[in-house]
């Protein structure tokens, strides 16, 4: 027989649950006619206990759980003979129909009522512990005593010292490993966020953090690392899954609540893509499981939510700044190639994009490179055409992706606008130089991005200019569908607005408005609530405009009706003519191929 000494904690677990079994079977023996026990050893069920227990390196799992839902002695005896049955051959006479009297199987708890002598009604009532904690399933049937009682086969996995978690959760949830390793200010925040919760394992209640923040890789990525630091493993769930059903709400809640306290889990609850008063049902459903929820809680949001009746720690996360970004570019793709910092540093120029996102586009150039054997110089150009095709992944769904074909010697405009045109290309280029290396970021975070509007008759070549700027920045081109932008229903604008620009915040996307004078009209006077959203659509759009980074371009053939507030924020206004004779031919010498025969035929 292996000595307790040498025993694993598995071991030792195992001996205290036989141990304590046999201990609430010697108190059914009167009813059930078991045989005596004989003790191990000589020694009493009680005394096994205390001496297993006193060479554990941690409590046995039934102690535990005795503790952490404060079970009464009967209740730990309910909870023991439960575990009996599925344990221990001799309690299955206890489970056979007839015992307690009701013809059914299972245990009851009429039957423990008279078993035990500490017996208490309460112990069965929903708000006790082994209802409200689901540790215990009644079976169904009209009398509460005489129905049959199982314990949850969560419960049973965690007395043996099996770790899993529950099925019904299992669907629900997903786990949210820790990244192998953060950027320095995201490393600060993580670090902030392990400090809100210093004792995640104890009865106090815990403050709920909420993270805000456009990237959404980063804050998992960050309240991760920071449940690992503390030891607790985090595992996700979508606001979409939080069910608006209250019954089915409740038991969710409380399913989690046990989870949390038998292992050392975390929850981090997604609601970035919950927009604000597009679901009444599902917002009170969400709002009713942050207030009510026990356990570490992570909240997940876009913008910062009103205050909960909890407590609440907000922690801000933002993009990486520049500097990190360069060197995770440089560590992801190597240091050694020539000329590397000078591709980073347009990398860094043009794409805004997170950790995860940089690691992976870097290993997916990498591969290619190393697929084509092309050489090593075209680093820079395989991870550009990677941040591109990242880029499409949203907007794909939302516009109209336009593959940019002409150049320059396909437009045909007065001089002054296609310097113009250059103009803009330079500035789209040198706008790092200029808002950090020269100071101008730090002067205000808006109007950063460079708007442009193109206002002129139908075929004047403001579309095919906007190809020609895409193609010579290297950029992907996506014409918004207004008809399916604009929509008559309140809130609605605002919300396909969002969705595209922030598809389009990593950068490296030229954002196209065609015929805009139809959303971005002239504010009106208010006269009824349809003129006060249409304002409001127009104001969002503009805020917006001002926060985005990249390149916009409206095209107009009124500009007279677009709004002057709206005006005051475009950056670069070209007025396309309408080409005159000599323009014409030579739109019409450009347009055909070189291997079309264009000459007269005899």
């Amino acid at each position: 027989m292996t000595s307790v000494l040498t025993m694993t904690w598995h071991e030792a677990n195992q001996r205290y649950l036989m141990a304590a079994l046999a201990e609430v079977r010697q108190l059914l023996e009167p009813l059930t006619g078991f045989g005596h026990s004989a003790p191990q050893g000589g020694m009493s069920a009680r005394e096994l206990m205390e001496e297993t227990a006193a060479v554990m390196a941690s409590p046995p799992a039934l102690e535990t759980v005795c503790s952490m839902f404060r079970l009464s002695s009967f209740e730990r005896k309910v909870l023991l003979a439960c575990a009996g049955v599925e344990l221990d051959s001799d309690f299955a006479a206890l489970a056979s129909p007839g015992r307690d009297g009701s013809g059914k199987p299972g245990l009851s708890f009429s039957l423990m009522l008279g078993c035990f002598p500490d017996a208490h009604w309460s112990a069965i009532s929903p708000t006790a512990p082994l209802r409200y904690r689901h540790l215990v399933e009644l079976g169904s049937g009209s009398s509460l005593v005489t129905n049959p009682i199982r314990i949850a086969e969560r419960v049973l996995h965690y007395l043996t010292g099996v770790h899993t978690m529950d099925e019904g959760l299992l669907d629900l949830l997903r786990p949210v490993e820790p990244p192998a390793a953060l950027v320095p200010s995201h490393l600060s925040l993580a670090e902030q966020m392990a400090a809100v919760w210093p004792d995640a394992r104890g009865d106090r209640p815990l403050p709920m953090v909420q993270v805000t923040g456009s990237d959404r890789l980063s804050a998992w990525d960050i309240a991760a690392s920071a449940c690992s630091t503390i030891g607790l493993e985090l595992y996700a769930v979508s606001a979409d899954a939080v069910p608006t059903d209250a019954r089915d709400l409740t038991a969710l809640m409380r399913l989690w609540e046990r989870e949390a306290a038998l292992s050392a889990r975390a929850l981090l609850l997604d609601c970035f893509d919950l927009e604000p008063s597009s679901d009444a049902a599902r917002e009170r459903a969400v709002a009713r499981f942050v207030e009510g929820i026990g356990g570490p809680l992570i909240l997940c949001t876009r913008d910062r939510w009103p205050t909960f009746r909890r407590a609440v720690v907000t922690i801000e996360v933002g993009k990486p700044s520049l500097d990190e970004q360069r060197d995770l570019w440089i560590s992801s793709l190597g240091r050694c190639e020539a000329g590397m910092n000078g591709q980073v540093d347009r990398l860094v120029a043009q794409f805004d994009i997170q950790p995860s996102a940089i690691r992976a586009i870097s290993e997916d150039a990498l591969g290619r490179l190393r697929a084509s054997a092309a050489s090593s110089g075209d680093v820079g150009a395989a991870a550009w055409a990677a941040c591109q095709v990242h880029g499409r992944q949203r907007l794909d769904a939302l516009a109209q992706r336009i593959e940019p074909v002409p150049s320059w010697d396909d437009l045909v405009l007065p001089n002054a606008q296609v310097s113009m045109l250059k103009e803009i290309a330079l500035q789209v280029r040198h706008r790092r130089k200029v808002y950090e290396e020269w100071g101008f970021a730090s002067k205000s975070a808006r109007g950063l991005g460079i708007s442009v509007l193109f206002a002129g008759p139908s075929g004047t070549g403001k579309t095919m200019a906007a190809e020609v700027l895409a193609r010579e920045l290297h950029l992907n081109l996506y014409r918004i569908d207004l008809l399916s932008v604009v929509s008559k229903y309140i809130g609605e604008t605002e919300k396909n607005l969002r969705r595209v620009f922030d598809a389009a915040e990593d950068g490296g996307t030229t954002l196209l408005f065609d015929e805009a004078d139809a959303l971005f009209g002239k504010r009106s006077d208010v006269k009824d609530s349809h003129d006060r959203y249409a304002n409001i659509e127009v104001s969002y759009l503009l805020q917006r405009m001002e926060a985005y980074r990249g390149l916009a371009i409206l095209t107009t053939n009124m500009k007279s009706a677009l709004d002057h507030a709206f005006l005051r924020r475009i950056r670069f206004v070209l007025q396309f003519p309408y080409p005159d004779a000599p323009q014409r031919a030579e739109i019409w010498k450009r347009v055909f191929p070189r291997g079309t025969p264009t000459h007269a035929l005899g």
